[in-house]
């Protein structure tokens, strides 16, 4: 495969309202608002990914069909943090293992264990309670 020179600049999440979004985000990820373009609220870029928040007229609708996941030591401690800054937990993914939680917009994301996740074969992760 031929190197490539193409790099993921910055995830950009629609919103109705960035400001509310982008203050969820920057609590949750430790990441400070840095900056307010035209549509676009921006989150300080770490490790070269920027991340913005741009107002979008149209609501969400159905499930997400990218998501991210972030990581924690301890998915249960974050999960509270997470719910007292808005978020909440889906449990309609519950029977797949992971902690799938939404922001305050409805865009769903998963709260990994930092280090490795032991899968089973039908892809269902084994480290919740």
């Amino acid at each position: 495969m031929a190197d490539s020179t193409t790099r993921i600049n910055a995830l950009i999440i629609d919103a109705a309202d960035p400001e509310r979004l982008a203050s969820f985000w920057s609590e949750v990820l430790g990441r400070p608002v840095v900056g307010r373009t035209g549509p676009y609220v921006w989150l300080r870029r770490e490790m070269g990914l920027g991340m913005g928040f741009q107002r979008a007229a149209a609501p969400r609708t159905g499930k997400n069909r990218m998501h991210f996941d972030v990581t924690a030591p301890d998915p249960a401690v974050e999960q509270r943090r997470i719910e007292t800054l808005g978020g909440r937990r889906l449990d309609e993914y519950a029977d797949g293992g992971f902690l799938v939680m939404a922001d305050p917009e409805g865009n769903e994301f998963c709260v990994l264990p930092d280090g490795p996740v032991d899968l089973d074969d039908e892809g269902r992760a084994h480290y919740l309670d």
